[in-house]
């Protein structure tokens, strides 16, 4: 089961970086690095990484979720999707 969970996560570390790529062409951004602190990203990049993670994903970011915290790091957009896909699942699996 946990190889499937990391399959899973590297798969979606993998999507989001490929977002990313779009905006810093000619820099991999690492797993842990900070884009807003790095310069990568703006508040309009920041709004557009929110609406791909909710179309790619099939997730709801709230207004809760909306947190610098949340975006600042892939490991952070990946931690924030598996969260709320479990929740999702959780929702589901409790009707």
């Amino acid at each position: 089961m946990e190889t499937t969970k990391r399959m899973s996560t590297t798969d979606t570390t993998t999507r989001i970086k490929a977002c990313l790529a779009q905006v810093v062409p000619d820099h991999e951004v690492r797993d842990d690095e900070d884009i807003f602190a790095a310069g990568y990203v703006n508040s309009l990049f920041a709004m557009q990484i929110m609406l791909f993670i909710e179309k790619e994903f099939q997730i709801t970011v709230e207004d809760e979720d909306m947190e610098i915290e949340n975006f600042r790091t892939v490991c952070a957009m990946a931690g924030l999707v598996e969260r709320k896909q479990q929740q999702t699942l959780a929702t589901v699996t409790d009707r």
